[in-house]
């Protein structure tokens, strides 16, 4: 039977590259962002791509939860969801979540805000994640391990040694690096946000990022900053 680990980030985090990892290995099917054609059909956001992301997608949510969630006795040993917490938006039901082996991959959101002002004019505290994510905590318990991106990258190996434990799969060295370019699983957003992983052959080596903000950026920040402290709180720390 198919393990299914599904990883819920925020955007400019390091969830495209850790989605790489697991794509390396030979039993592991990745997925894009499954629920961005919904969150985008039923928000009406203009992101880059908005009408190709829409029409290549699945827009009904109940679709994309089943085939998340179905038994799969023919698939491969894990299937890693690669998720948004932003596409939560408060009318999807959750229920279905507990179903899979859930990650929460949280960043600071100084340093989440400064890299996505550098992609999107505006940005509101909904657009990055961590409220949604401490509401899965808060769902989920202690069945969701909170992992800090600086953390992972400071240790990759250990961080993916002890995912593989928690999925119930052997740890390969193949998730430690990847050929540089696109995949064919990559989502058609990624021409938008995938420039720096395509490039990548691997995990960047953990460094201070230089955080710029804007006054709507310090509210976005100073609004999130304690959703963040308790992910944080609460991390795996390795």
């Amino acid at each position: 039977m198919t393990i299914r680990l599904a990883c819920w980030s925020g955007p400019r985090n390091i969830s495209t590259a850790t989605m790489r990892a697991w794509e390396n290995r030979p039993d592991t099917e990745v997925v894009d962002e499954p629920l961005y054609a919904w969150y985008l059909a039923h928000t009406g956001l203009d992101h880059p791509g908005r009408e190709r992301v829409i029409a290549t997608g699945e827009t009904d949510w109940r679709r994309v939860v089943d085939s998340l969630t179905r038994e799969w006795p023919d698939g491969p040993a894990l299937q890693y969801q690669k998720h948004m917490a932003q596409h939560l938006v408060a009318v999807l039901p959750r229920e279905w979540i507990a179903q899979l082996h859930n990650v929460l991959l949280v960043r600071d959101p100084a340093e989440v805000v400064s890299s996505y002002l550098r992609s999107r004019a505006t940005v509101t505290p909904d657009d990055i994640g961590v409220l949604q994510q401490l509401e899965l905590q808060v769902q989920l318990g202690s069945s969701a391990p909170v992992i800090d991106s600086a953390d992972f990258l400071r240790a990759p190996e250990s961080y993916l040694r002890w995912l593989c434990d928690f999925a119930g799969v052997p740890f390969t060295d193949a998730m430690l690096s990847w050929p540089a370019g696109p995949r064919p699983s990559d989502g058609v957003w990624a021409p938008y946000w995938y420039d720096a992983v395509v490039r990548s052959t691997g995990f960047e080596p953990y460094r201070p990022r230089r955080v710029e903000l804007t006054p709507e950026g310090e509210e976005v920040v100073a609004a999130t900053r304690p959703a963040y402290e308790r992910l944080y709180d609460a991390r795996l720390v390795l």
